[in-house]
């Protein structure tokens, strides 16, 4: 069952990464001519930005596809690693990209242009419609990959929005200098999200113990069991921000056989399938047997 349902979120992930693709594609194509057609310059910026997230969005759907993939010999852990692989690129993109368009609002905010604000307000619906319709299907993502996705769109999103604002307020006042305050305004707030998302990627990267677990809860719940003696070596980490992984030595009586030793593994495993662990390894050791890994 839980096989049957990571399945099912794997084809859902790749299917909403593929129409997020497609849409922002064929609408930075939109954007150029429109930009052009309207002599704005924040469209234009917009359109070279959908054409990064374009690329991001197949980069990331080239990763996920990947991720996919069965474990072999060259990747004993399989290849779910590669999903953290495309939000760690997605990102870089992403800073890459906020950085381009500092670098271009800030001088605009002393040479303010004007621009055709009804044909920026006409693209600006559009561009809220279609960046507005990729983020809600991608926003439920649980993998880094998806969640740093869902922060390109939500950029463009709010970008497409204060592009909308903007052209409302030019058809009735020349203040042209809003264009650039509010594109920066923008890319701070982004970049103030980014830090967080990368912070995440390089914890999944370091194989750090998931946020929403503490070893000590589940050693608890662990130590619950009346068989389990004493609890060592736990590690504890996830493989791209939903599969958890958790390797522990337990410690048990030392008149206990195989087919026990069987039971409690058993037990163990549910527990920490209960507590979000999707894969363990566990190791029995009888009591008073010697082991260099206290520590480890």
């Amino acid at each position: 069952m839980h096989s049957h349902s990571q399945h099912n979120q794997h084809e859902q992930t790749e299917g909403n990464l593929k129409l997020a693709f497609w849409l922002n594609t064929v609408f930075a194509v939109v954007e150029v001519f429109g930009g052009i057609a309207t002599n704005s310059i924040a469209v234009l910026s917009d359109a070279v930005h959908d054409a990064g997230d374009s690329v991001a969005l197949g980069i990331a759907w080239y990763f996920h596809r990947i991720s996919s993939r069965k474990r072999d010999k060259t990747f004993t852990f399989g290849y779910k690693r590669f999903s953290v692989l495309g939000a760690l690129v997605n990102s870089l993109i992403l800073l890459s990209g906020s950085a381009i368009i500092l670098v271009e609002a800030i001088p605009r905010i002393f040479s303010p242009q004007h621009v055709n604000a009804q044909g920026m307000m006409y693209l600006a619906f559009l561009g809220i419609f279609v960046n507005g319709f990729a983020a809600f299907r991608v926003r439920k993502g649980e993998t880094q990959n998806e969640k740093v996705i869902s922060l390109h769109l939500l950029e463009d999103l709010m970008g497409w929005m204060s592009v909308l604002v903007v052209s409302i307020v030019l058809r009735f006042y020349d203040v042209p200098i809003l264009d650039p305050l509010l594109s920066i305004a923008i890319t701070l707030f982004i970049l103030y999200r980014l830090y967080g998302s990368l912070r995440k990627t390089f914890r999944i990267l370091l194989q750090g113990t998931p946020k929403q677990m503490q070893a000590e809860e589940i050693e608890k719940h662990i130590r619950e069991i009346p068989e389990i003696l004493a609890i060592h070596d736990l590690h504890i980490w996830t493989m791209d921000g939903s599969f958890h992984v958790a390797t522990l030595h337990l410690e048990v009586a030392n008149e206990m056989n195989l087919q026990e030793t069987e039971v409690i593994k058993e037990k163990v495993r549910h527990e920490l399938h209960h507590l979000g662990i999707a894969h363990a390894t566990l190791e029995i050791e009888l009591q008073g047997q010697t082991c260099d890994l206290n520590d480890c």
